[in-house]
């Protein structure tokens, strides 16, 4: 009975350690999230980036580059509140699988509160802010304004800032002009620019590409065959 009462009141002791660790994160997340709207209101933020040069509206963009940005980057997109908890949890299980902090399970809504807002470090206060800030970008805009931002602010390498800057350099070419090899090129480049870049990496461009046309397939963007057609690929 002894023992059993140790092992109990040790892992009672455990639960209450990472509670009071997990609201002390929690805390320090908020203050951060705070800070953040203290230094500049969230619609000023936004304003800044609609008001850049060469911002590119949805509706100029081809439905195809749209999503294969969504079915790579975030395929619950347009069902979620701005965090997706299966993505959170299996990023969590692979990173303590893995006993590191390569995963974050972040939504498209999430990178844009940390490209609005916050650094790009990976810290968990970091990820807490970026939730409560995700939580005011959902509750003020609608799906098409978070996804339109999000493109226009992303880093895609060599320099280029937003999709309009990005189809200029790597294709010479407004982004409403783009063909299906190059929306399904382009959507891949921003999970890893440097690596993704396809004028300095074009193979492993190449290869993501390929992991974008294949999401597109999974999530009923494309059927097999269109996948197929559009790599060029002979039809099974």
């Amino acid at each position: 009975m002894k023992a059993l009462r140790f092992i109990r009141n040790i892992l009672l002791a455990v639960v209450l350690a990472a509670a009071c660790c997990a609201g002390a994160v929690a805390l320090r997340g908020y203050q951060l999230y705070t800070q953040a709207l203290e230094e500049r209101p969230l619609y000023q933020r936004v304003a800044q980036v609609r008001g850049q040069e060469g911002f590119t509206p949805l509706s100029s963009l081809p439905d195809l580059y749209k999503e294969a940005v969504v079915a790579v980057e975030d395929h619950r997109f347009y069902t979620h509140g701005g965090v997706d908890f299966l993505a959170v949890g299996r990023a969590l299980w692979n990173d303590l699988c893995s006993l590191s902090f390569k995963e974050g399970g972040s939504t498209i809504t999430q990178q844009l509160a940390k490209n609005l807002c916050f650094s790009q470090e990976k810290e968990l206060t970091r990820k807490v802010a970026e939730v409560f800030m995700a939580w005011d970008l959902e509750s003020g805009y609608t799906k098409e304004e978070i996804l339109e931002l999000y493109v226009n602010c992303i880093y895609f390498g060599s320099g280029c800032y937003s999709v309009g800057e990005a189809s200029q350099a790597y294709f010479g070419k407004e982004p409403r002009d783009m063909d299906a090899q190059e929306c399904t090129l382009l959507a891949g480049v921003p999970n890893a620019p440097s690596v993704y870049d396809p004028t300095v990496n074009p193979d492993l461009a190449s290869q993501r590409q390929r992991q974008v046309v294949s999401s597109m397939v999974e999530y009923d963007y494309l059927t097999p065959y269109e996948a197929d057609e559009l790599m060029g690929l002979p039809a099974a």
